[in-house]
């Protein structure tokens, strides 16, 4: 594969323009050559994750395509600015994250497409090397020896078995009459499609948002500044802010943009009977609320009726959007609860009960903290270390990401810098989540609907 670069001088950060060919690759068609394209990866200096940058068109029936669709990137001297080319034949141009087959890859840094002569670099496509051990129980592998491939000598093994010479380097440069330290017989290969969060969103996946908000009477009288659901003329409660963080980022994968909206822990009226999940639109028949405003509106609406009481429950709200999502096994909704709250919890082996069996669901639990408290049972509850269990049966999958709202409070009381710092945290998990359970479930993105198709059904709600 070559590559060759341009820069456009005129503008003020500098453009490089890629232009990619390729020669000799694999032909995996039948009837005719292979169908190629190319997807350029770039890689995150913070995270190390790879995103794709672009695409170029497919060319059909060719081994030696020149791609006219180019990619012009951001060029940062001071920068290793790392790529990823990888090749793929696709089979059909309506459906390609289903119907393309991996050909190889090629790494290389920006810089080096700059450096090269006359701006141009040749990259082999990647070569597979495999080391092979003796396993031993307590972990300390006897390395046994190496080999190298390539995905054209992987992929014969589909029609025929393939020997590989198993060498081990030390032991070849130690011993003159050394000849190799085994052989591995290759019976079968195959290629598996990773797909990505924005594959499946680009499928028509909706995510469905819940709001659960604490109202017990720790939180303080909702009419005092000391309250931490005090409703001030000049700013937003913490609680406040935490929903309109999370909420406003949500909400652009949600198409109908309706939100089921409870409180839990207070004394509703007229009777004062104690609920653990009422709709804060007061509506049971629909609590829906009309995006995140609407969110905001019933919520400071509930605070003017309610008496907050308690205990701290989250038991029941969890359960209730677990049972809409338990009703979802096709990938086409994915359910994410926002639970707010202050405090210590008071159903904590019902929680984890309900945890445990929304594992194997489509769906997610992020709770936000607020307040001075100390969250140990929070931490709990975010399987991150340690696997949330209930009565010997651990959670299918890690679907709890908890933050304190404390950590992300800005020292300068920017409330919109606040609010782009929770946000960034608290979803940052969601994607993986959603990925865990189509995986388990081998759900594949479904291909991108037409722009004329009609709108997704209206999910089942809590």
């Amino acid at each position: 594969m070559s590559l060759s670069g341009a820069s456009e001088r005129s503008v003020p950060a500098t453009k490089i323009e890629i232009t990619v060919s390729c020669r000799n690759l694999l032909d995996l068609d039948t009837f005719s050559k292979s169908d190629p394209m190319v997807v350029l990866y770039t890689q995150s200096r913070a995270s190390q994750e790879w995103r794709e940058f672009g695409r170029t068109e497919v060319i059909d029936n060719t081994l030696n395509p020149d791609f006219v669709r180019k990619f012009v990137l951001d060029y940062f001297f001071e920068e290793k600015q790392n790529l990823r080319f990888d090749v793929y034949n696709v089979d059909s141009k309506t459906n390609i994250s289903k119907t393309k087959d991996f050909l190889g890859q090629a790494f290389l840094a920006l810089g080096e497409v700059i450096g090269g002569q006359g701006s141009r670099v040749e990259r082999p496509l990647t070569t597979v090397k495999i080391d092979v051990y003796d396993w031993d129980r307590d972990g300390s592998h006897d390395f046994i020896g190496e080999f190298t491939t390539s995905y054209r000598e992987l992929s014969k093994a589909q029609n025929q078995f393939t020997v590989y010479e198993v060498l081990n380097p030390r032991k070849k440069c130690k011993k003159k009459k050394y000849v190799n330290s085994g052989t591995v017989t290759l019976l079968s290969f195959s290629v598996d499609s990773e797909f990505t969060f924005v594959d499946y969103i680009k499928g028509g996946t909706q995510l469905n948002f819940t709001v659960a908000i604490d109202f017990t009477a720790s939180n303080g009288n909702p009419l005092q500044p000391t309250s931490l659901h005090y409703m001030s003329p000049y700013q937003l409660s913490a609680y406040a802010m935490a929903l309109k963080a999370v909420g406003e980022i949500i909400q652009d994968y949600d198409s109908d943009k309706l939100f089921p909206a409870y409180g839990f822990g207070a004394k509703l009226p007229p009777e004062g009977r104690i609920s653990h999940q009422f709709p804060l639109n007061n509506n049971d028949e629909d609590p829906n609320c009309a995006g995140i405003e609407g969110v905001l509106e019933s919520y400071f609406q509930s605070l003017r009726t309610v008496q907050l009481y308690g205990p701290t429950y989250f038991a029941p709200v969890i359960n209730q959007v677990a049972r809409a999502a338990a009703k979802i096994s096709d990938g086409s909704q994915y359910y994410v609860l926002l639970i707010i709250t202050d405090g210590v919890i008071s159903d904590m082996t019902q929680t984890k009960e309900a945890i445990v069996s929304a594992s194997s669901l489509p769906m997610s639990i992020i709770i936000v903290g607020v307040g001075p408290a100390m969250f140990e049972a929070m931490e709990e509850l975010d399987g991150d270390d340690v696997r949330v269990s209930s009565r010997g049966r651990y959670a299918e999958r890690d679907i709890v990401q908890f933050v304190p709202f404390r950590d992300y409070v800005d020292r300068s009381g920017n409330q919109v810098l606040s609010m782009a710092r929770l946000a960034k945290d608290v979803l940052a998990e969601i994607p993986e989540q959603l990925l865990s359970y189509m995986r388990t479930r081998d759900i594949q993105p479904r291909p991108p609907p037409p722009a004329n198709s009609s709108p997704t059904p209206a999910p089942e709600q809590p």
